[in-house]
């Protein structure tokens, strides 16, 4: 009897000193709980950061690409490298897996919303440049500060239109007009004057993607190659202007771009031998989007028109294009081993291996029109039809300058390094659910040089071209591409 007594008291003992000290450790006060709040200001998708009034927006999407007898991801057409060789050593398809993140962040202040806004891409592809086990490639598209009007970082470019390189098509490779979708570094002011009129001014980075070839002929002129690349350092950005138009039925833009055309030497590793004096070279562009179309809810026209002197990235390029271009196929003169088509696009051209010999930098012109139609057959089926056309030419003086480093390599050879490429492609989209997509597309480019004749095109081991005569004969080729993305 003692010993149940005991036991029980002992057991009493226990939970009272459990309970007081589970007493002990509760707070006098709950804290309290920061809920995340929508922040409806902004648009839908933006929430308040906890304890901050800024307001933060994230989203991207998941994207999966293969493309077809192409020179790279995202339709890329076959029209230089291993896939303008067009022999075994060409890849037949190619894979690009993306994950896109990115971050807005806004905050109402009295002199306005300051924002921030990064954007990252993680991208696997065939043949990348880490394309091992697990490996990949990291993007930053953008990543700028906005504050009372002002734009600081990279950005899309003041120059270019909201679609950029893409009125209606996948591709990346859509020339004709310029492409800054993955943003450049700048100093920007914009100014609104309400009805939807807005102008902007604005330094931009031009080491990047602004500019083209400028050749020195005296330097390493080739049959395919038209001499040394001799841009020298950068020493002012490209000065740009835009005013542009926004209303219910669309938009109209024009957009202009002075941009420094600056060589290292005439022999570049010798600064004694001197240098061309600096030129300034310009580009123009006029923008149209129309909406609201007869054919179709949601249907739209968009369409820019370039021209650049000393400028050509304006034209051709921007982020993906290539400036240089080479495409092979079967030839029909006899004692010729294959065709071949090249051109290269440059800013501008100079001779000479000193002050005494040297010449002056004789600028190109480019000129460029690219366009889409884009319809919505439902709410889940669209279309687009795009193209491009795009010319090079180099005037009688820089002309000259080229011809002359290349010589007459075969009788008969007739020298002219203008040239042409025309686009046309389509694309169809089925979206079963919300923000998801599938798409397939078609491209077909065309290379119209003006080259004619015959060359001796020395052996070139990394195509696996032997040393031959070549027929010179204007190219095409297709390419195509499947898509899915998810975006959130």
């Amino acid at each position: 009897m003692n010993s149940i007594k005991r036991l029980a008291l002992g057991s009493a003992a226990a939970l009272f000193a459990i309970g007081s000290a589970q007493a002990a450790d509760l707070p006098l006060k709950a804290k309290a709980v920061e809920y995340v709040k929508i922040c409806s200001i902004y648009g839908a998708g933006f929430y308040y950061i906890p304890g901050t009034d800024t307001c933060i927006k994230l989203g991207g999407y998941v994207r999966a690409d293969v493309t077809f007898n192409g020179s790279n991801a995202y339709d890329a057409p076959a029209w230089n490298g291993a896939s303008g060789a067009k022999n075994r050593n060409a890849n037949s398809y190619i894979f690009r897996s993306r994950q896109d993140i990115n971050v807005d962040t806004r905050t109402a202040t009295e002199y306005g919303v300051v924002r921030t806004y990064f954007d990252a891409v993680f991208s696997w592809t065939t043949g990348g440049a880490n394309s091992g086990i697990a490996g990949g490639e990291l993007g930053v598209y953008y990543a700028f500060v906005q504050f009372a009007g002002f734009t600081f970082g990279k950005a899309v470019s003041q120059f270019d239109t909201p679609w950029t390189g893409y009125p209606g098509n996948n591709t990346s490779y859509l020339i004709g007009g310029y492409d800054n979708v993955t943003g450049i570094n700048q100093v920007a002011y914009t100014s609104e004057f309400g009805n939807g009129v807005s102008a902007s001014v604005s330094l931009e980075d031009q080491s990047a993607y602004l500019q083209s070839n400028l050749y020195n002929t005296n330097v390493g002129g080739t049959v395919l190659g038209y001499g040394a690349n001799s841009y020298a350092g950068t020493s002012v950005p490209d000065i740009v202007g835009k005013i542009r138009v926004d209303q219910a039925w669309g938009l109209f833009q024009v957009s202009a771009a002075a941009h420094q055309v600056r060589a290292s030497y005439y022999t570049p590793a010798l600064e004694t031998s001197g240098h061309p004096g600096d030129t300034w070279g310009y580009a123009v562009q006029g923008a149209l989007s129309l909406k609201n179309l007869p054919t179709g809810p949601g249907d739209s026209i968009n369409i820019t028109a370039t021209y650049s002197n000393g400028a050509t990235r304006y034209v051709i390029g921007g982020v993906t294009t290539p400036a240089s271009f080479l495409i092979y196929d079967n030839g029909s003169i006899p004692g010729t081993y294959q065709s071949v088509a090249f051109a290269h696009a440059a800013d501008g051209v100079f001779a000479g291996a000193n002050n005494v010999f040297g010449t002056g930098i004789e600028k190109t012109n480019a000129w460029g029109v690219r366009g889409a139609f884009n319809h919505n057959w439902s709410p889940y089926w669209s279309s687009s039809l795009f193209g491009s056309y795009t010319s090079i030419d180099y005037n009688g003086n820089a002309s000259a300058l080229i011809c002359a480093g290349l010589g007459a390599p075969v009788a008969g050879f007739n020298c002219n390094p203008d040239f042409r490429i025309a686009q046309v492609g389509t694309v169809t989209r089925w979206t079963p659910v919300k923000n998801l997509t599938f798409s397939g597309e078609v491209l077909y480019t065309y290379l119209d040089q003006s080259h004619t004749g015959v060359v001796n095109v020395s052996a070139i081991p990394a195509l696996g071209k032997p040393t031959a005569n070549y027929e010179l004969k204007d190219q095409g080729v297709w390419t195509g591409s499947l898509r899915v993305q998810r975006t959130f």
